[in-house]
């Protein structure tokens, strides 16, 4: 049994986490996540030292919308693929956040930004 988007974990408020942690935010195994790393062009944590992946907030929203269209949705990857091409069109139209937004207010926009798209 899959968890709906809906009721996963919330999103801790800091900077950086594992892929264990991703892994249990979204509700997929680690060996998803690389995999998806290598699908989808749009997710792309930072790799530090031993090839370390260290994903941030907009990386958990967008494998969660990754898990979301797969899992829920019923598309293929090619066509998980295509929709998040699409989208990533519309979001680059909005409006973008300034300098002195808080970490919070940036959350806070990208989780209703997340909604919108989910739609």
């Amino acid at each position: 049994m899959t968890l709906a988007a809906d009721t996963l974990p919330p999103i801790p408020d800091k900077r950086y986490f594992t892929i264990g942690e991703v892994s249990t935010l979204c509700q997929v195994k680690s060996h998803v996540l690389r995999y998806w790393e290598q699908e989808f062009p749009q997710l792309k944590p930072i790799k530090r030292r031993g090839n370390r992946r260290y994903y941030q907030q907009h990386d958990i929203l967008i494998a969660r919308n990754i898990r979301t269209l797969l899992y829920e949705q019923g598309f293929t990857i090619q066509g998980a693929r295509l929709q998040l091409r699409d989208k990533g069109q519309q979001l680059a139209a909005l409006p973008a956040m300034s300098a002195g937004d808080s970490l919070t207010d940036i959350r806070r926009e990208l989780e209703s930004i997340a909604r919108r798209l989910e739609r």
